[in-house]
């Protein structure tokens, strides 16, 4: 239901973020509990958005075969397998340290209340980046116990990077989107302008991305990273067209893996050398 691979989208971005945040690797104890309190997080937000969107879902041929709507799992299963999740994340906070412990309220209602965004803002694929972009400023909390305005960088680069791949895969639900009353982008420009407003987003986020390397002095290998990630999304991209989303989920799920484990490796490998 909750897709543990999914996870592959934001723990690198989060690792990076620690790893900013610590000139090379963080504390064993750090990396830990950082590890549990996203992989907490996202099966969190996971399970409420399936949850929430559980008559959606159902009402949607291309979801109705998920967990709930199918009869495979019950309501009350899911809403304890939240609550635990929710729980596990507090307490992943609580051995970081005083200031993510009083911040995980804020990062929960954000990750949970997305799911309700696209009942009324045609922007909600910018609400569920931002829910992914907090990762690597609240991983930076994590190893300092305060924030830097510079790793907000970071958390505007995957908001734009999420919101973008999450306009591509909008795409395939655009009229079901408009019979349902939902917002979302392609509901209301179509595919073909929506593929570009997907591409002008992840030109922003390249932007961003390029803005980090002086900003915390980075060097050649962090910029080929950034370089590697310009290239892949362009072959995302080139996946994705107007008359053929056959190739969305390569796209989608794949790609966007691959991007920011990709990334994250580039970061890490020019902060170890430069050590």
């Amino acid at each position: 239901m909750i897709k543990w691979e999914h996870s592959i989208f934001a723990l690198p971005f989060a690792l990076c973020g620690a790893m900013l945040a610590a000139s090379g690797l963080p504390t064993r104890h750090a990396l830990l509990w950082i590890v549990i309190a996203m992989l907490a997080a996202r099966s969190a937000a996971m399970a409420f958005n399936r949850l929430a969107d559980a008559t959606i879902d159902a009402a949607n041929p291309r979801t109705r075969a998920r967990a709930l709507p199918a009869g495979h799992l019950s309501p009350t299963f899911v809403t304890t397998f939240v609550v635990i999740s929710c729980s596990i994340f507090v307490l992943a906070a609580s051995q970081l340290n005083r200031l993510t412990l009083w911040l995980s309220p804020i990062a929960l209602a954000v990750l949970l209340l997305y799911s309700y965004a696209k009942r009324f803002t045609r922007l909600s694929h910018l609400v569920l980046g931002f829910a992914l972009g907090i990762a690597p400023a609240a991983a930076w909390i994590a190893v300092r116990g305060s924030l830097d305005p510079r790793i907000l960088l970071l958390t505007a680069a995957v908001t734009f990077w999420v919101a973008g791949f999450d306009i591509l895969y909008a795409c395939q639900d655009f009229e079901f989107d408009r019979n349902a009353g939902l917002h979302s982008i392609p509901r209301y420009i179509g595919i073909g302008p929506s593929l570009w407003v997907a591409r002008i987003f992840h030109g922003i986020m390249l932007v961003f991305l390029f803005a980090m390397i002086p900003a915390f002095g980075l060097g050649k290998v962090a910029i080929a990273g950034v370089i590697a990630v310009m290239v892949l999304l362009f072959y995302e991209h080139s996946l994705v067209k107007t008359e053929d989303l056959s190739r969305l989920n390569a796209a989608f799920f794949t790609m966007n893996g691959v991007i920011s484990v990709v990334f994250a490796l580039f970061v890490a490998a020019d902060l170890l050398l430069r050590r």
